[in-house]
């Protein structure tokens, strides 16, 4: 026979059950109110509050509170009550006129954006509230995030045949993102390097000299995220060709190969054309107009710049690509693909949300 307090029934009606799973699921809430949501929604489930403090590592006592004030309060009793303090020196239609004059105007001295000090001087409130509603809001009027739309009039179906590649590859087929990373700068700086340590990091110096450069020719597996590279002193067509020949003898005979690249001239040499139909095994998918973010190579690109080119130094071109192919060398040995889950339809949506913002800019 069970002991202790009875529990309350917990029923939910639909629209309830509804509310709380949106609350549950939210990645935009304070995570006490998702887990409140949780909970009432375990408890719901006939569980008891042992076995629910047990499932969300909190204490009975937590469970059976937040159980109450449910069913007391209902939604609004999973929020945190009022606690006493000082009142509030400001009301909500201050607050919302510094915002809405961090978004919608600027400085009269000529900035290009506020600032939390000039905001304060501008509006007499302290800069530490200022800086905290600024925050509150997650307004960044000191950063700025770039794009470009493409112009290309196929972009649509552009779109759908790569990111199609993506996510169904054809059968008895290597798919290869296929680029290169051109003017990669051999620099030597002027003084070693200061090692890093404890309450410090490394220090370089701020000048360096050039020792040459080299091309970077990449070409990703989609499937397994091996890359094939090969490094050369120039980018014109009769290097895109060598490697291209290099592609051809890497993969095996009896599987066609999708290559997956941007609208670059010497892609669309007429000799690479040539070479090119002279095989009918290989299929060219070329991304759209300024949507080389389609190709998943240049996230390769990204790589190896961050880990092995960046922050090195190269007394010659021949020590920097030799430190490229050790990098290679040593990531295929443990190689994984890059996980993409867009769709052509989310992408789509998502340049016509970002359309649909700039339309209304009055550019």
């Amino acid at each position: 026979m069970p002991t202790g307090r009875p529990m309350a029934p917990l029923e939910l009606s639909a629209d309830e059950t509804s509310q709380l799973q949106s609350l549950a699921g939210s990645r935009t809430l304070p995570h006490s109110i998702v887990q409140r949501a949780q909970i009432v929604l375990a408890c719901a489930a006939g569980d008891t509050n042992t076995a629910v403090a047990k499932q969300f590592g909190v204490r009975g006592s937590t469970v059976g509170k937040w159980r109450q004030r449910y069913l007391d309060l209902g939604i609004e009793g999973l929020h945190d009550e009022l606690r006493p303090g000082r009142p509030r020196t400001y009301e909500d239609d201050k607050v919302a006129e510094v915002i809405n004059r961090a978004l919608q105007t600027k400085p009269t001295d000529g900035s290009t954006q506020w600032s939390a000090r000039t905001l304060a001087a501008a509006t007499g409130i302290s800069k530490t509230t200022v800086h905290r509603w600024l925050q509150t809001f997650s307004v960044q009027p000191h950063r700025q995030k770039h794009f470009k739309l493409s112009t290309d009039p196929f972009f649509v179906e552009k779109v759908r045949d790569i990111v199609g590649l993506y996510l169904n590859p054809p059968d008895k087929a290597m798919v290869l993102c296929v680029d290169e990373k051109t003017q990669i700068q051999a620099l030597d700086r002027t003084q070693p390097l200061l090692p890093m340590g404890l309450g410090y990091v490394e220090g370089v110096t701020h000048d360096y000299i050039r020792h040459g450069t080299t091309t970077l020719f990449a070409a990703l597996d989609v499937a397994t995220g091996e890359v094939i590279t090969q490094c050369k002193p120039r980018h014109r067509h009769q290097e895109f060709l060598g490697f291209l020949r290099q592609i051809e003898t890497s993969v095996p005979e009896h599987l066609d190969v999708h290559l997956i690249v941007d609208n670059y001239c010497t892609h669309k040499h007429a000799k690479v054309r040539a070479w090119l139909a002279q095989r009918p095994r290989f299929h060219v998918h070329y991304t759209p107009t300024y949507a080389s973010w389609l190709n998943q190579v240049e996230r390769w690109f990204g790589i190896i710049t961050q880990r092995a080119i960046r922050r090195g130094s190269f007394s010659s071109v021949k020590e920097l690509i030799a430190k490229i192919e050790q990098f290679v060398a040593a990531y295929n040995k443990t190689k994984a693909p890059f996980n993409w889950t867009a769709t052509a339809d989310s992408i789509l949506e998502k340049l016509q949300r970002l359309c649909s913002q700039i339309s209304g800019t009055g550019h």
